[in-house]
């Protein structure tokens, strides 16, 4: 599964597969600014905050679940995460009855190890970045003989996060362009292969952290990077490094990379909930920081831009809405950056 690029059909029978598991997500229009600056084009937002789990991730997991043999789920999966993925592979695993462990960092947002552990998994603290994690996922996989679902780089785990793509084409058949927050790349190698292999002039904007440009240093580089360090309050979108597979997707399919600071995702996570009564977590909101910001991209694979391009509407995906709540009332509530 790691040799070519997913298609079409697999995004389609994934769709098939998981549909007992996972939610179709509304996608609705942001229609009331209250005299705030609008988006530059009517602006779509793609809920997966309301997926089951709270975030996108049981697309991927379900799928891969899914597909696996009987001997390997009685045995029980492992992976690492920084939370929703491992909260979305132990909703899976209660689901099909698969023991599930999960490596958690020790910065692990509460809310989010406390999920996967009320729904059954055994979680394992392990470092600060997603190396260190992934490190004792592979440890405990050869120890215990648990098959590895990794939160990103496989192909089955791609072709369910492309299930989004699919939804986003039926419901929004007008939109021009889709913002998706990138990580580790599942998300965006999925949705972006969907849309471009139906809809090819549909422009797909990847939005990662500033202070974890790694997609961007990779696709400048001509192959995956790892950065020496990561920072900043979007948790899930810290990976150090691209997948080797997402990567060849992201450079096979999307359009541009567009960077987000702090301050920006923060005042996305206050617009989406004053604007459209949405919960996003930071990780989730960077796709609308990147539309409300219209920052140039920092990655563009013709030079063009979509703030230079006329068209329809825009679809931000919301990737996530598990936020601590304490964080959450300190984010709506804190100064608008002028």
């Amino acid at each position: 599964m790691t040799d070519h690029l997913v298609s079409l059909d697999e995004i389609r029978d994934a769709a098939a597969r998981i549909r007992p598991f996972a939610r179709v997500t509304p996608l609705f229009e942001v229609a009331d600014t209250h005299g705030d600056p609008a988006p530059p084009r009517p602006l779509r937002l793609k809920c997966e905050n309301l997926q089951r789990g709270g975030a996108f991730k049981i697309r991927g997991a379900a799928n891969m679940l899914l597909q696996l043999t009987d001997e390997q789920r009685a045995r029980g999966v492992v992976t690492f995460s920084s939370g929703n993925h491992g909260i979305a592979l132990s909703l899976a695993g209660r689901l099909l009855g698969v023991p599930a462990v999960v490596v958690m960092p020790t910065t692990a947002p509460p809310v989010k190890v406390e999920s996967a552990r009320q729904l059954g998994a055994e979680i394992i603290f392990e470092g600060t970045t997603t190396l260190q994690r992934k490190l004792r996922m592979e440890a405990e996989a050869a120890a215990r003989g648990l098959t590895i679902v990794p939160p990103f780089d496989h192909a089955w785990i791609a072709a369910g996060q492309g299930t989004i793509g699919l939804e986003i084409l039926e419901q929004a058949p007008d939109a021009s362009a889709v913002y998706v927050p990138c990580s580790g790349g599942g998300l965006l190698a999925g949705v972006a292969t969907a849309i471009k292999s139906l809809a090819p002039a549909v422009r797909v904007i990847g939005v990662e952290p500033a202070g974890a440009p790694r997609m961007t240093q990779s696709l400048r580089a001509g192959h995956p990077v790892t950065l020496d360090r990561v920072s900043g309050i979007a948790d899930g979108l810290l990976a150090v490094r691209p997948g080797d597979i997402t990567f060849r997707h992201v450079q096979a399919f999307v359009d541009e990379i567009v960077t987000v600071d702090d301050e920006q995702i923060v005042d996305a996570v206050r617009w989406i909930f004053e604007h459209a009564s949405v919960v996003a977590e930071p990780s989730g909101a960077a796709s609308v920081a990147a539309v409300l910001s219209r920052t140039p991209a920092t990655w563009s694979r013709d030079g063009a831009t979509t703030s230079r391009l006329a068209g329809g509407p825009v679809v931000a995906v919301i990737s996530g809405g598990n936020v601590e709540a304490g964080a959450f009332g300190r984010y709506i509530t804190s100064a608008r950056r002028a």
